[in-house]
């Protein structure tokens, strides 16, 4: 059975985490508040994996990463990920997504219908919501309609879609109302 690495690493947002096998990246953690609680992650998600120097072709995406959340343009386009355990539907949703630019947003719909699969807007946010490769697969690109920069996946740690898409310079996206998230569920006013 080949070895599982993972290693800690300085961004300008705190220290992440990554890890990877035999078939490249297999998880990228986004820091959490503090970085035991972001190692604590990494092993709770890869429980075979050691710490370890990691490989030229690891370091890359490590250099990649860390120049993304400092405000550059880290070429992330040829890291190999680990897909091994993800689903042909989520792996196309991953791919087309790898494919934003930095600086521009999409929304779950516009995704999926990039996919030929427009009646799959949920599953392409339950894909995103499962993503293991932060910023290598940007989801943070990705918004409810209406642009507004949802939560973001588990392996996000403390850091916001907001954060995240204000260090590429995105455009500002607009923030959920207590009216816009109340009105759906409010009842009706009788009519008088």
């Amino acid at each position: 059975m080949a070895v599982r690495g993972y290693t800690i690493f300085d961004t300008a947002i705190g220290r992440c985490g990554i890890a990877w096998g035999e078939g490249g990246v297999a998880g990228v953690q986004l820091p959490e508040l503090r970085e035991i609680e972001t190692r604590k992650r990494l092993f709770q998600l890869y429980p075979d994996a050691r710490e370890m120097r990691p490989p030229e072709e690891v370091d890359v995406a490590i250099e990649g990463i860390a120049a993304t959340l400092r405000g550059g343009n880290g070429d992330l386009g040829g890291v190999a990920l680990d897909m091994s355990g993800v689903s042909a539907f989520d792996q196309r949703v991953y791919q087309t997504v790898r494919a934003i630019p930095r600086g521009e947003t999409r929304t779950y719909d516009e995704v999926a219908s990039a996919l030929r699969a427009s009646r799959a807007v949920y599953s392409v946010a339950q894909a995103l919501g499962r993503n293991p490769f932060m910023i290598i697969v940007p989801c943070h690109r990705v918004l409810e309609a209406g642009h507004y920069a949802d939560r973001i996946s588990p392996n996000g740690g403390s850091v916001s879609k907001r954060r995240l898409l204000s260090i590429e310079g995105a455009q500002p996206t607009t923030s959920k109302t207590l009216f816009d998230v109340l009105l759906p569920v409010a009842r009706p006013r009788p009519q008088a």
